[in-house]
């Protein structure tokens, strides 16, 4: 359908010549006015519609999330007040999927760059260690963020001032505040290595002085692992670990089987936590060995003098002795004659050390080792049908119960010295329960709805401008303005009753010839054929 049409296009423009200019100024503004606010709808509705994505990003994550949402061809927005990052609202879950997989956002903060910045000229000594302070917290915190499972982090050092006295010195400590990532929690193991981490970046600053806290205001980290409830707990962590270790076997064994949903085992595992250190030492007498040796000998030649009888006159000490001063040859005589030669006396030691073959053993018994295994499986029945063709449930035979109870001490390591027992039985397993279906998300919740109605509304926008506006604006353009004719007494003669008569008050001048009723009448067929036609129109019905 034509707005107008082709033969008015003429004419519209003729009667908007001959309206008032206000009115024509009028008509052209509201024309101009209608033809922008459809231009405006038009490119409104092509305009994608943003989500906020993430708020408060910080200049370096917003640069590294840019260029990710760049290259996936993804449309963004980046809001500098608020630093909230915004992307089309039907591509929210793709653009998180791979923002995510780049670790992103990371909040990195500030970290040694803030040594970089300008100080000032009366910058003060305390100023440049609470600034190189930070600095290290801020390195910190963002070692840790890069641990998957940790999403944001703060640490505070609590660094006391050196004293030249031992005894007024004090220990460091610091505290670590983390936030973890959806669905993400930290292992034992990465709870000691944060805490680890953070005592050896600091100079004197012991593990047990690390506090570490979660965003739930949970304590991670605590001296509870050295007593013996924190022990108990790890031997029954342990203890779970060990016992699913031996179901994951039976269950991949058997699930071949017997199908995946055919099989349910439990194992009971009794260990043994009982510390025990021995040492023993042990002599081998075959393998003696001399270490050492010592020899002595001795021999000796002994004198015995004239004595008379034994008894308590012969014991009795002699006399005082005087020397003489010349030694006679009759003195000599009577010497020799006193003195007789006694026996000789010859005398051997000898000392060895032997040295044996001697072993000495340590032994410390490892913990956990197991006392006995209780295994117990349940099999499904098998599914069958009868000879009619219908559904029926067949249970296994005492022969394929032996089989899959040969395979399962097999797998468990079963061992009769310690009294362990494994039991296998066919029962028939209740049908699952359907999970309830998730109900559909209704058209107006759902991404596509606010952009399909945003179409429809730009639009009937559109049609409404076109054929409620600019329509009926150029029909009112086409249509010239109507004149008024009156007769000799003032009343107005309405169209097609107008005639080519001579008579003054609305009537056509008389001429004076034929030629010039002739030449008038051209004139007038050729300029005004619309009441020409009506005229003659009147003679014919009268």
């Amino acid at each position: 359908m034509d707005l107008v049409k082709t033969e008015q296009l003429n004419g519209s423009f003729m009667g908007m010549l001959e309206l008032p200019v206000v009115r024509q100024m009028g008509l052209l503004v509201g024309l101009a006015a209608s033809i922008a606010i459809g231009v405006a709808v038009v490119l409104w509705s092509q305009t994608p519609t943003f989500n906020i994505l993430y708020s408060n990003v910080t200049a370096q994550d917003a640069q590294a999330m840019a260029e990710i949402l760049k290259r996936n061809n993804i449309e963004f927005r980046l809001d500098p007040d608020s630093g909230a990052i915004m992307v089309e609202s039907g591509k929210t879950s793709e653009a998180m999927l791979k923002l995510a997989a780049e670790n992103l956002p990371q909040s990195s903060g500030e970290g040694f760059e803030i040594m970089d910045k300008e100080q000032g000229f009366g910058s003060s000594a305390f100023i440049q260690n609470v600034r190189y302070q930070r600095a290290r917290e801020g390195e910190l915190a963002r070692t840790i963020r890069s641990i998957t499972a940790v999403e944001n982090a703060r640490v505070h050092l609590a660094l006391p001032r050196e004293s030249a006295f031992v005894r007024n010195r004090k220990k460091p400590s610091a505290s670590v505040m983390i936030k973890l990532a959806p669905g993400r929690r930290l292992e034992k193991e990465q709870i000691a290595a944060i805490t680890h981490l953070v005592a050896s970046s600091v100079t004197n600053l012991e593990a047990s002085q690390v506090t570490l806290v979660d965003d739930r205001g949970r304590l991670l980290s605590s001296d509870d692992d050295k007593t013996d409830l924190a022990m108990t707990a790890n031997e029954f962590e342990y203890t779970r670990k060990l016992e699913q270790n031996y179901i994951q076997r039976i269950e991949h064994l058997l699930a071949p089987l017997v199908g995946i949903n055919g099989v349910r085992a439990q194992v009971n595992a009794d260990l043994d936590f009982t510390q025990t250190e021995s040492t023993q030492e042990q002599f081998n007498p075959d393998l003696p060995a001399l270490r050492s040796e010592q020899k002595t000998e001795e021999q000796s030649k002994g004198v015995q003098s004239e004595g008379g009888i034994p008894g308590a006159l012969s014991n009795e000490p002699p006399g005082k002795a005087v020397a003489p001063e010349e030694v006679t040859n009759k003195d000599k005589t009577a010497a020799e004659k006193r003195i007789v030669e006694g026996p000789s006396k010859l005398k051997k030691r000898s000392i060895r050390n032997f040295e044996l073959d001697k072993m000495i053993s340590h032994t410390r018994h490892s913990t956990g080792g197991i006392r006995r295994l209780s295994v117990a499986v349940v099999l499904d029945v098998k599914s069958g049908k009868d000879a009619e063709g219908n559904p029926i449930e067949i249970p296994y035979t005492d022969v394929e119960l032996a089989r899959f109870t040969s395979l399962v001490k097999e797998a468990v390591g079963f061992n009769v010295m310690r009294g362990d027992s494994v039991k296998v039985i066919n029962a028939a397993f209740l049908p699952t329960e359907k999970m309830p279906e998730i109900p559909d998300i209704p058209i107006w919740e759902q991404s596509w709805f606010w952009s399909i109605l945003k179409q429809l509304a730009a639009a009937v926008m559109v049609m409404f401008l076109v054929f409620g506006v600019l329509r009926p604006i150029m029909r009112h353009l086409a249509t010239q303005p109507k004149q008024i004719v009156v007769n000799e007494e003032g009343e107005e003669i309405p169209e097609d009753q107008l005639t080519l008569s001579h008579e003054t008050g609305g009537r056509l001048p008389k001429p004076s010839t034929y030629e010039d009723n002739l030449t008038m009448a051209k004139s007038l067929a050729s300029q005004e054929p619309k009441r020409v036609a009506q005229v003659v129109k009147g003679w014919i019905e009268d």
